[in-house]
């Protein structure tokens, strides 16, 4: 969580460079700042994961770490989707419904702990979410070009570029798809505990 003004900060510092391949001088596309705020967003998603299951085997799960864990992933993943969004790579519509998805989870498990505290498992489309929501917004940083732009333009493309503009545009999306399957799930799932007794 430590890091997530520090991504915020990067774009602040002036560094318009892009970055040259060293043998043949010739300029790969990608601004320093874009590799710098990737890095940190790697960084971040590393420590995150590694922080609760550090906490987790060490038996030394807290009631604020409970609370901060998820959050933190959370506003992790929003400000570099907002950044992606203010940066043209990214469509709002997926931020959009990445929010609206945490916002309905985050109001079930309030109102799950109020009546007794009941926690639905992750499912398939949560995990599916969260690897491919984390491998989409690594590769959205270093692509050049913006969400789904080779479906239009891709003749123009170098090799490379054509390539990471696939991938990040399918991963990106499999994220969407899964992130309104997961809310589903919760809904689904928590049918029950929303009813009024």
């Amino acid at each position: 969580m430590i890091l997530v003004p520090v991504i915020l900060i990067i774009p602040y510092l002036g560094i318009e460079k892009e970055v040259y391949n060293g043998l043949l001088e010739a300029t790969i596309g990608i601004p320093i700042t874009m590799l710098l705020m990737d890095l940190v967003f790697i960084i971040a998603s590393i420590t995150d994961k590694l922080d609760g299951y550090l906490a987790r085997s060490r038996n030394m799960v807290t009631t604020f770490g409970k609370f901060l864990d998820p959050l933190a992933d959370k506003i992790l993943v929003v400000t570099a989707l907002v950044i992606l969004v203010q940066y043209d790579k990214l469509p709002a519509w997926i931020v959009g419904i990445v929010v609206a998805r945490e916002f309905l989870v985050s109001g079930y498990r309030l109102v799950a702990s109020e009546k007794g505290g009941q926690v639905i498992a992750a499912s398939f489309f949560g995990k599916l979410k969260t690897v491919t929501q984390m491998l989409a917004i690594i590769l959205a940083f270093i692509d050049v070009h913006a969400f789904g732009e080779f479906i239009r333009y891709g003749y123009s493309f170098t090799k490379l570029g054509f390539i990471v503009n696939i991938l990040n545009t399918v991963l990106m999306s499999l994220a969407v798809i899964a992130t309104i399957f997961s809310g589903y799930d919760y809904l689904k799932n928590g049918k029950e505990i929303l009813r009024e007794s």
